[in-house]
Parts: C-alpha cells; structure tokens; sequence
C-alpha cells in the first residue's frame, strides 16, 4: 500500500534564496528538505511540467539527501502519472482543478493533498469554497497547519453550504479530510552549547552590543499591513527596557517591501522607543538567518494579521532555545504554551458585523488585498501593558529565560521537528490508500456523461447545432475526391490539417478508403465490425472523427445525402 506522494514543483514555492522571502517559501523549502531527509520512500517523485524543472528539483534536493534512492518525474500535463506515486502533494488549498483533472481516469488510483497557508485571499476562499463543488473524495486531504485554520476552514464551507443549500435544496458534504499537521523545522540547524556561545560573541561585536546588554529580536517580513503592525512592540519594549533600567537593543531581522515601509519602520522606532537601540537585518541573508537567534535573549513577535495562519518564526525561536513573546493569535496560541514556552499577549476584534464594509470592497475591488488585511489589522488591539509586563519579567530573570528556553526547545523538538511532522504525513498518506480501498466513491462519473460538465464533449454540447448525427446505420460510399490525386492537394493545404493527430493516420485512411471502396456502400458499422474496432475505443473515436472529416471534403459520401430538414 503506498504511502508516499508526488511532490508538486515549482521552483518559487521551495526557494529562500530570492528577494522576496515569503513565509509560504520558507516552509515550502523547509517541507522539502524534511521529506527529502526523513521520509520512507524509495523513490521520490516529483510532478512537474518539463523535464527542466524536474532536473532543477534533482540539484535542489541533492544536497539533503543522505542516502541513495531514485528520482522519478511525473508529467503534471498527465495527471493520471501520480497513480505510481499513490497521492499528490499540492502546496496549496486548490484541489479542485485537480480533482477534476483526475475524474477524466479512475477516481480511485490515488489521493490529493492540498495543505493551507494564507486563507484570507479571494483566490483561497474560492478554492476552499470549489471543495464542496469539484468531485473530491474521502480519500483527499487538505492539511490544516493549525486548529485556528481548521476552524476557519469549517466555517467557511459551512457558510458556502448553506448558500449552496438555499439555492439547490441540499446541503454537499465535505468529503475531503481535514487534518491538523502543522508546519516543521529542522531543530538541529540552530547552534547550542559551545557553538552558539561563540556565534553569540562575534554576532554582538559586529553590531556593537555589549555582552551585558539584553536583545529583544523579532523576525520576519517588515511591513505592517500584512505581518505585524510594529507600534504596539516599540511600545511595549520602550517601557519594558526603562522599568529594567539595562541597556536594551532591538533586532528586527527581515526585509522590506518598500522604501517606504523602511521609512515607517525607522521613524516609529525613534518615535515610540527612542531609548532602545533599534537594528535592522537583511533576513534574506542565509548567514544572518542562521546566526541572529544565537546573539538573542527574547524573542517577540505580535502577530496582528489575518493571513498569518501558523507562524514559523516563533517554532524557529523555540528550536534557538529563545522565551518567547507573542500574540495571542491564530497558530501562536496553539504553538506557545503561556508561561511554559513564553508569554501569549491578549488580542481583541471587533465584533462581527462591523467589517461587512471591509468585505464588500476587497470584494469589489474597490480596494486592494494589502488595505483589506491592512484595515483589519489596524483594528486588531494588542494588550501593549500586558506585552510590557511579560517582557519586563524576562529581562529581569536570566533564570527564567532560562527555563522557558529550555521548554521551548524541548517541545519544538518534539512535536514540531521536521522528523516528527515528516511522520505523520506519512501517517495521513498511508490513512489516504486505505480509505481509496475501502470508502465508497463521491460523485461516480455517470456513462454517457463527461466528467467535467463545464467543458463538454463538443459533439455533445453542440449536437443540437447539426441536420443530423453519423450513426453506425449510415452506410458510405466513395465521394468524388477520393481519388489520391484529389486527396493529396486536399491533404497538402495546412488547414485541412489542423488536429491531424486527433484522426486516424494517413494509413489507416487509406485502409478505411479501400474497406469503403471494396464494399461500397457499407455501414459504419460493418467497417467496425472488418476492422475489429471496439465501441467507444479511441480507435473507435479516431474513425468516427476521420468519417466526418472525409465527408466534409467529399472523399467519403453518405449513400443517401438527401437530408430532412426539419
């Protein structure tokens, strides 16, 4: 029974090493390394258009592998491909396009997995909402990276259901799965003991900060509509470092997407903690990734975004042996144990209803996805007194950065290792097959019907168009361009070609020609019959198709081409 999967590819969902560094990048990349390195299977498929970007995935992985194993490329152009594989692993929630793509074969042969990043976008809603319409099956999973996601997942296809039950009479089921696996890291990429002390040393005496001195570091994207608005930290901070009566430095390590991010960020550091030593990182840096949690002793990060959906940072900081500091919000609630790990600093929203506006224009497009996450986010409050409190407890208590390090550390290792998530995709995968074994199927393909109903067989959607339909009763004869002479200017002008490989060959036309001319005038049906061709076979299509093609030219003729026009 398999339980391994064909990996999706395509370079920018795995790659840090741009300059746009995006969350969903860091964990595709991370994803990535940790199944190459951990997973079971023997064989590691990738699904992806070109051989091209398959070679690219083969010098991307090689690196993280430790063992020898093949590499298989799959065609996503023929999806049928990932039967070898058992399941396909999407690095997003769209699963519709591919449940249909898969409903052209056999429903059965293997599984979709999608998994959730940003849910708040148009285009994810959408795709969420196609869940109750596209025909996936209980054997498909959408992999929910946090509890909150879950949650939010539930509730928007409740709502869409019961749309969908107003307008149809019923409400659809969910038939895809939806289990909680949240996102991973590789915990022994982050330095310890000895290592780390001395990283520690010469990180400081690069930036200028004494060994007594204490640092607060926040990670990650610097922009404030669409990660964590910065005000609230520089406030909390400020009054946190005069209660402490120490020398207090901020990093904030990440990048920005704009000039005038970088301004905004720059001026509310003066403005709102001018006492604090404010530094800015490029955290695209492969070397400041690695070295700036070593030089830390807090960490904070007050997520206030609605399209943060787990947060990396924070398990990253853990892994470093770092306290941290974080919102009460979405995915940090669930990966930071309050006064365990760290400290969680309670949010508020405004109740619902008083954001319809909001929804309306982002909708409309009256205004754009960073004001929408942006409005929301200037109306989420963050308890700045409380987030002063937490930190001012750490910066007075080496002891309890201490221990709360230590936890952190221990529980990244434990539930949030890249070994440990690994095992427990290859835990779903394996539920996956055994559900394709035994669950029944949702939505069987109906015979006669086309397995996608908004592209339809031509032939069928347009019957309606046509005097008449070529049955097997018609009989044939030869028409007056069938002569080879006739058929080879016929055949050498480019637009009687067009399609040619959708009819039969030039062979097998002449074949057809002399059945038709020795038999003269013969069914359709017998010259299936001569020719051995089995119904609704695709030598069976191919002749149908080529019969009309010989018609309209005139080399083949309908015995009796009087026809009755209604």
């Amino acid at each position: 029974m398999h339980v391994s999967a064909a990996i999706f590819y395509a370079k920018d969902g795995y790659d840090t090493r741009g300059k746009r560094l995006l969350g969903r990048q860091s964990a595709g990349e991370g994803f990535l390394k940790g199944w190459v390195r951990y997973s079971n299977a023997e064989t590691l498929y990738c699904f992806t258009e070109s051989q091209g970007t398959f070679h690219d995935f083969c010098h991307r992985i090689r690196p993280w592998s430790d063992r020898k194993r093949s590499l298989m490329w799959l065609n996503s152009n023929e999806p049928t491909s990932i039967v070898q594989a058992g399941a396909l692993y999407y690095p997003a929630p769209g699963l519709g396009e591919w449940a249909w793509k898969r409903r052209f074969a056999d429903q059965r042969t293997y599984s979709l997995c999608g998994i959730t990043h940003t849910t708040a976008t148009k285009a994810v809603m959408s795709a969420v909402g196609d869940l109750l319409i596209a025909p996936v099956q209980p054997w498909d999973a959408l992999i929910c990276t946090s509890l909150a996601v879950k949650q939010g997942i539930e509730q928007l296809l409740d709502s869409w259901g019961e749309y969908l039950a107003q307008r149809t009479g019923s409400k659809p089921p969910t038939n895809v799965q939806l289990p909680i696996i949240p996102l991973g890291v590789d915990t022994s990429a982050f330095l310890q003991g000895g290592e780390a002390l001395t990283t520690r040393r010469e990180f400081r005496q690069q930036l200028g900060i004494a060994e007594e001195d204490l640092v607060v570091l926040f990670v990650g994207r610097l922009i404030s509509y669409a990660k964590a608005h910065p005000v609230p930290m520089y406030l909390a901070i400020e009054r946190a470092a005069r209660q402490a009566n120490q020398r207090v430095h901020l990093i904030q390590a990440g990048w920005f997407e704009s000039a005038h991010d970088e301004d905004a960020f720059r001026e509310g550091a003066r403005r709102y903690c001018p006492s604090v030593n404010a530094i800015f990182l490029d955290g695209r840096r492969p070397d400041i990734r690695a070295n700036v949690w070593s030089t830390a002793d807090i960490f904070i990060s007050l997520s206030d975004n609605i399209q943060e959906t787990f947060g990396l940072t924070p398990i990253e900081a853990m892994s470093a042996g770092l306290p941290v500091v974080v919102s009460d919000w979405n995915g940090y609630r669930e990966s930071v144990r309050h006064e365990v790990d760290g400290f969680r600093v309670p949010t508020l929203l405004p109740p619902a209803g008083t954001g319809s506006d909001m929804a309306l224009d982002y909708f409309l497009d009256r205004s754009n996805y960073g004001a929408y996450v942006g409005g929301t986010s200037l109306s989420t409050a963050i308890d700045v007194e409380a987030c002063a409190e937490f930190l001012l407890k750490l910066m007075q208590s080496p002891e309890l950065r201490q221990r709360l390090g230590e936890n952190g550390r221990q529980r990244a290792r434990e539930v949030y290792d890249w070994r440990v998530v690994v095992a427990a995709y290859e835990d779903l995968f394996l539920d996956l097959a055994r559900q394709r074994a035994s669950q029944p199927m949702a939505v069987p393909c109906q015979r006669d019907r086309h397995p996608y109903p908004l592209s339809d067989d031509p032939f069928r959607a347009f019957a309606h168009y046509a005097t008449d339909i070529l049955t097997p009763q018609m009989r044939l004869k030869l028409g007056k361009m069938a002569s080879s002479e006739a058929r080879a200017k016929l055949f050498d002008l480019w637009t009687n070609n067009i399609e040619s490989e959708r009819r039969l060959s030039s062979e097998e036309i002449d074949k057809l020609l002399a059945i038709v001319e020795a038999c003269q005038p013969i069914s359709v049906g017998e010259i299936c019959q001569q020719w051995q061709i089995v119904p609704r076979s695709i030598h069976s299509v191919l002749l149908y198709r080529t019969i009309s093609y010989l018609l309209k030219f005139d080399v083949l003729a309908l015995e009796n081409s009087n026809f009755q026009l209604s």
